[in-house]
């Protein structure tokens, strides 16, 4: 699309299936830059990407060519075959269905950043749940939800 321009900002979040904690910190990183090659690979650009051993953070800036909810999907179910591929757990891996896009301004990306990158440290310290964290981003940005997925 030439003559457009644009610089949106997504923070995206989504769980393992049944909020079960299974990412381990011995393959966390290489999972992590497996996402970044495929966001990369669409043309997207990644700012930060973590989380913990149920859940992750991306925050990305995404072109208005692409579909946020394309990208989730290729996200998932590329780092889901490659995780099972490379056999890292018993049984079979997969992400919950649905996910959480929020969007952000370029002043606020500093902080967003700080955020993701210290997920590991925020609950440790904190000792809260990805429901309570995700119910509080939904609430921050106005948006209704309905508790009964949050299990899902």
């Amino acid at each position: 699309m030439p003559n457009t321009y644009t610089q949106i900002y997504i923070h995206i979040v989504f769980s393992v299936k049944e909020r079960r904690n299974l990412i381990q910190k011995e393959w966390k990183e290489e999972l992590y830059k497996y996402i970044c090659g495929i966001i990369n690979k669409k043309e997207q650009k990644v700012y930060a990407i973590g989380g913990t051993g149920d859940h992750i953070h991306i925050l990305l800036s995404v072109k208005p060519c692409i579909a946020i909810s394309d990208l989730v999907r290729d996200i998932k179910s590329n780092s889901s075959k490659w995780i099972n591929d490379k056999r890292f757990i018993l049984g079979r891996f997969e992400w919950q269905e649905g996910f959480g896009a929020f969007s952000y301004g370029q002043s606020q990306l500093d902080d967003v950043i700080k955020y993701i990158n210290n997920q590991e440290q925020q609950h440790e310290r904190q000792s809260f749940k990805f429901k309570y964290e995700y119910k509080k981003l939904l609430e921050k940005f106005n948006i209704e939800y309905d508790e009964k997925y949050f299990y899902e």
